[in-house]
């Protein structure tokens, strides 16, 4: 078992919602191979900007969490942008990683690339190519697929230790908190934070969803890294519920006593999309996730006392 901890490693996306949970967890004071990037540093669309980057540090684990992501008004709104933008800064890391013979990738793809239905639930990780994604996210899906494909070519071509991880929805501290741009718990939680009687949620309150506290991701990479796992992995809380249900449990933790309405204009997006951690749990038997109410409490503390200050 060869821990990779010690060896120079690139973040990409290293201020985002999990690069910054990284950086608590590896206490970049003392790893000081550990090197953070941000679209302020590089852009990774530009592969004379990755060239530099690769150039400059040289690494030899490349942690690739950068993409273009956001709600799902943003990506039909953006649908050429989340393609093109996520497709570019992918192949660019990647041939660069290949170039500089980057011994370990572990790359984040996300569980909107699976098929809009499949026949059985939850999903596994041989399902990824099984269908079309849904309508509501299919340039981003398509991308993030595509990243997929490039990583399995690299791995059967080259003999890579390449691999990626596909995660349930997320959501954090660190997240956005906006409506069009952040994930649906972190949204949730600021329509909370600003009602004062009622809050109002996108379509029918019907779809299936699993949310992460992003930190359990974070952990996950961490012990990959550690025990130099290479296996592409779903990552995901077996708490599987409906946006309502969902909305109705943060209510309920925070002692809130707000009525819910849905504007059925705004689209639901994919019904459901749940996967298992059977395959995770296998390799990290003793891993344990973080629950959906210890999560929210964590986060809204975190953002009131934010708010305060």
């Amino acid at each position: 078992m060869t821990n990779l901890l010690n060896d120079s490693t690139l973040i990409t996306g290293g201020s985002g919602l999990v690069g910054k949970y990284l950086q608590k967890i590896l206490n970049p004071k003392s790893l000081l191979n550990m090197h953070y990037i941000s679209s302020s540093d590089y852009n990774l669309c530009n592969i004379n900007d990755v060239k530099e980057m690769m150039e400059k540090y040289k690494p030899k684990v490349v942690i690739h969490l950068a993409a273009r992501v956001g709600g799902i008004i943003e990506n039909i709104k953006y649908s050429v942008e989340f393609f093109e933008e996520n497709i570019l800064m992918n192949t660019n890391v990647l041939q660069q990683c290949h170039k500089y013979d980057v011994k370990k990738v572990i790359a984040m793809i996300s569980t909107c690339a699976y098929p809009d239905v499949v026949n059985n639930y939850p999903m596994t990780e041989n399902d990824l190519f099984n269908g079309k994604p849904p309508e509501t996210n299919f340039s981003y899906a398509f991308a993030k697929r595509a990243m997929a494909a490039q990583i399995d070519a690299y791995v059967k071509q080259y003999d890579k230790d390449w691999c990626y991880l596909i995660p349930c929805n997320l959501y954090g501290e660190f997240d956005k908190f906006d409506s069009e741009r952040s994930h649906f718990v972190s949204a949730l939680l600021q329509k909370i934070i600003d009602a004062d009687d009622k809050i109002q949620l996108f379509g029918t309150g019907k779809p299936l969803r699993q949310f992460m506290y992003a930190n359990d991701l974070a952990r996950l990479i961490v012990l990959m890294l550690k025990t130099n796992t290479i296996e592409n992995l779903n990552v995901a809380t077996n708490e599987i519920y409906s946006i309502r249900k969902m909305a109705e449990i943060v209510l309920d933790v925070l002692h809130k006593d707000l009525k819910i309405e849905f504007d059925k204009t705004k689209p639901d997006g994919q019904y459901r999309k749940d996967v298992s951690s059977d395959k995770l749990l296998k390799y990290f038997p003793d891993f344990e996730f973080t629950s959906f109410i210890d999560g929210i409490k964590i986060v809204y503390d975190y953002k009131t006392k934010e708010n305060k200050e």
